[in-house]
């Protein structure tokens, strides 16, 4: 079981607990009916009722069920760990491999290598941020329901950066850019997305970083969170990212030279901010 605690402070007091289990630490209606049936919330030592009211200096303890992803079958495969403690997991993630089971993907994933880390114990895989299958880097995972809450939160506000590295075909317009072109779903496509008038808003800035034979290495930072925007957003500026089958030219052999170099969060607990780094992978050597 998890536990976890919260002193009140003056803001808080006046509140009943219920509020606070809804508002500040984002728990469902179907939680926080199984934590009333447990007796897992807990104030100052005694079981207590969600309409119990808080005073400042309380402590309030919130004791979890257990709970496991048993949907995901663990995996010995091994995790490139980046950052860890006993809220987030950060993990570099290889090419070629899924964040999610799917068709055609159940045993290979990034969730049935996370899961068979912590098979011993209950874990509920729960990845924040997520990374098509052919590109590689950052990817943050939320080891509990509190930090995943807080995290999402994060997500929501924009306040989560992120900066990718690519390897583009052709020469960039400028060194220094910003693409601001709004993008939607292709019409009768599932999954490719295109440069639209009446798409959603959509905004990348990017740093050209190196050029030879043809081809640039540019550092993208997304400032929206649209379904591939980025390689939308290259391909809109004739340089689609190299090997993208997609929105460029397939490449028999390659894979899509698209890789999540940094990310930087507060932390859902001590919230000072983190910022990890996943070094770039051979195949990006220009």
């Amino acid at each position: 079981m998890k536990k976890f605690e919260l002193k009140i402070t003056k803001e808080l007091e006046g509140v009943n607990v219920k509020n606070i289990l809804f508002s500040k630490m984002g728990l469902s209606a179907k939680i926080v009916s199984m934590l009333k049936r447990s007796g897992g919330i807990i104030l100052n030592g005694e079981v207590v009722t969600v309409r119990k009211i808080v005073k400042t200096g309380d402590l309030l303890e919130v004791i979890f069920p257990k709970e496991k992803s048993d949907n995901i079958v663990p995996s010995a495969i091994e995790l490139d760990i980046i950052y860890e403690d006993e809220d987030v997991l950060v993990v570099n993630k290889p090419f070629n491999m899924p964040t999610h089971p799917s068709f055609g993907h159940y045993e290979n994933t990034l969730a049935n290598a996370v899961m068979y880390r912590y098979k011993d114990g209950d874990f509920v895989f729960r990845a924040i941020t997520r990374l098509d299958k052919d590109t590689s880097g950052v990817v943050l995972i939320a080891k509990n329901r509190i930090a995943a809450y807080e995290l999402c939160k994060q997500m929501s506000q924009r306040k989560i950066k992120k900066e990718y590295m690519a390897i583009c075909c052709g020469k960039l317009p400028q060194k220094n850019g910003i693409v601001e072109a709004p993008i939607k779903r292709e019409k009768e496509s599932v999954i490719k997305r295109i440069v639209a008038d009446d798409g959603q808003y959509a905004r990348t800035d990017y740093e050209v970083i190196g050029e030879k034979d043809g081809y640039s290495l540019v550092k993208l930072m997304p400032q929206t969170g649209r379904t591939h925007q980025i390689r939308v957003h290259m391909a809109h500026l004739g340089t689609p990212i190299f090997g993208d089958f997609i929105y460029g030219d397939e490449i028999k052999g390659e894979r899509t030279r698209l890789h999540c170099f940094s990310l930087e969060f507060e932390h859902p607990s001590t919230k000072k901010m983190i910022r990890c780094e996943a070094k770039l992978p051979k195949d990006f050597e220009l």
